[in-house]
Order: structure tokens, then sequence, then C-alpha cells
């Protein structure tokens, strides 16, 4: 963690040369992320694949959101933030959600080299002849060991829903209409993106193992049935036994 005064990596704005920035500007940068706090968020808010609302970033830094507030405040006056209204808070206000804003600097927390691994490697699987069983059994490994940090969460469905929030895939709960004992779970947005419409076998398949490794090894829930892309009904799973 940067102390005060002290910003870190270096900073390189995005789409332009330092030199090309306008001073000033870049001297309120500097200064709003030597806070110990701003840069922590700043982190956070570089990692995440998904924008966060003031309650999950004070969750995620053990802060109270009333701390978190002033400081995505300060950070948006200066062009580090970005803010959007979504939905409604817990007393009727809109949600506001942060990401980095498109010209903030850039800490390297990003780099473009990891995309373009992520599509030599299915390439690479589809040419070595590798398929849904081989992708389901990797994400079950990983759905796995993903789940030991929710040791104490009070279901699996919480739990998973929490990871899958973490991860960007926006999850939805709702009952199954046919089943008092089961809870299908929406995946509103897709993290993996066009890499899920070009290869939809294995990366879907990467998925329906980290949602089936997850839920099998907190022990109280089961896959029941799993809908990708390329299903009538997209997106989302059912889970026995999450009532």
């Amino acid at each position: 963690m940067a102390s005060n005064g002290d910003v870190g990596p270096a900073l390189t704005p995005r789409g332009a040369a330092p030199a090309d920035d306008d001073a000033a500007a870049r001297l309120a940068l500097f200064k709003t992320l030597g806070d110990n706090t701003r840069y922590a968020i700043y982190l956070e808010l570089a990692r995440s694949p998904q924008p966060l609302t003031t309650a999950q970033i004070a969750d995620t830094l053990d802060l109270h959101p009333n701390t978190v507030r002033p400081h995505l405040d300060k950070m948006r006056d200066v062009g580090l933030v970005a803010v959007e209204a979504s939905g409604r808070g817990d007393i009727g206000r809109p949600q506001h959600r942060y990401s980095l804003a498109d010209d903030a600097p850039s800490l390297g927390l990003e780099p473009p080299v990891l995309p373009m691994l992520a599509r030599m490697v299915l390439s690479l699987a589809d040419r070595l002849g590798a398929g849904a069983d081989d992708a389901h059994h990797i994400g079950r490994d990983e759905g796995a060991a993903r789940s030991s940090r929710f040791a104490s969460a009070p279901s699996s469905l919480e739990a998973l829903v929490s990871d899958l929030d973490r991860l960007g895939f926006d999850p939805v709960v709702s009952d199954d209409p046919d089943d008092p004992d089961a809870a299908v779970v929406a995946f509103a947005n897709c993290p993996f993106g066009d890499l899920a419409e070009r290869h939809t076998e294995l990366v879907c398949s990467l998925h329906r193992g980290l949602v089936a490794g997850f839920v099998d090894a907190m022990g109280d829930t089961s896959v029941r049935e799993f809908c990708n892309v390329a299903s009538r009904t997209p997106c989302q799973v059912t889970l026995a036994g999450a009532a």
C-alpha cells in the first residue's frame, strides 16, 4: 500500500502521453491517489470486472460506507472514477455504481496480454481436441478451490452468489416455480464476453464446472440444470436443495 505522498506504481494516462496532459490535472490526480484509502479504492475498481457499489467497496476494504463515500466523491471530481445509477438502493434511492473513468491513469493491472492469452489458450485447446468434459473438470477444480474462502457462509447459495457477483456475472436469484426446494441463479452478465460466443462448448463448460465444483464442495446443494448461451433459456443454473 502506498503511503501519503507516495502513489506507488508510475501512472500512465490511457490514450495519451504524459507530455500531452495538463500539468494541473496531473497534479490533482497524483495528490488524490497519494491518500492511502483512495489508492486502495482505486486498486479495487481497477481489478473489478464490473462497476462496484459503495457498500461493496466498503465491505472489501473493511471500512464503513460513510468513510468510502467522500473519497469516491473526491475521485470523481478529479476524473478518476465514473458513476452510474442503476436500480434502487435500500431506501429507494438510485443505486450508484463506480468504475474507473475512461481516461483514468492505468496502474498496469489490466495488461492487454491477458485477453490475448485467453484467446490463444482456447484456440490451443481446440487445436489439441480438448472438449467439454475436459473444461468441466478444470472448472470443477477451480470452483472447489474458490469455495474454501466461504466455509463460514450460511449456505452454498449465498456463497455462490457472492462469488459470482465478484467475478462479474451479476447473478439474480429467483424461486424455481416447479420445485420449492430449488433456486434459479440467472447470469445477467457474462464476463467472458465474446469468448463464450466463439468457444461456447469450452467456455460454458468451464463455467458449469466452476459452479458445480463450488456447490459440491460446500455440500448442501447440487446443480440440477445449467443453461448456457446456446440454450433456449440461456445463462442460468438451477440448484437443487437451495431453498
